[in-house]
């Protein structure tokens, strides 16, 4: 028999939702993000992951990325991304991210 575990509850941040509307990113679209994941990485704030699906077509290809901090029974949606074009495994973040980061105090 296969016991299965609480799910974990989301906590939006004010910065993500305002991303989330920038970006045109659904609720259900960032979840489809977490849940099945194209790539994770290290996030590059402390203690946290980022995750990206990749979008778009072939000719115009995007990335969707969502940084995320995972407690005991929440899990806090941090900030929330569309990058144009498509990173290489481990490359930085581009510098115009980080400084939206670093100016919302995320970082």
């Amino acid at each position: 028999m296969k016991i299965f575990k609480k799910p974990k509850t989301f906590f939006w941040t004010n910065h993500a939702k305002a991303k989330m509307r920038f970006y045109g990113l659904s609720e259900q679209r960032v979840k489809r993000v977490i849940h099945t994941p194209k790539r994770i990485e290290q996030g590059i704030a402390p203690k946290t992951v980022a995750m990206l699906q990749t979008a778009g077509s072939k000719k115009h290809p995007y990335e969707i990325w969502v940084m995320i901090q995972d407690k005991k029974d929440k899990r806090k949606i941090i900030s929330t991304w569309k990058y144009p074009g498509i990173t290489k495994a481990g490359e930085p973040l581009p510098e115009g991210i980080l400084m939206e980061m670093q100016d919302a105090d995320l970082c």
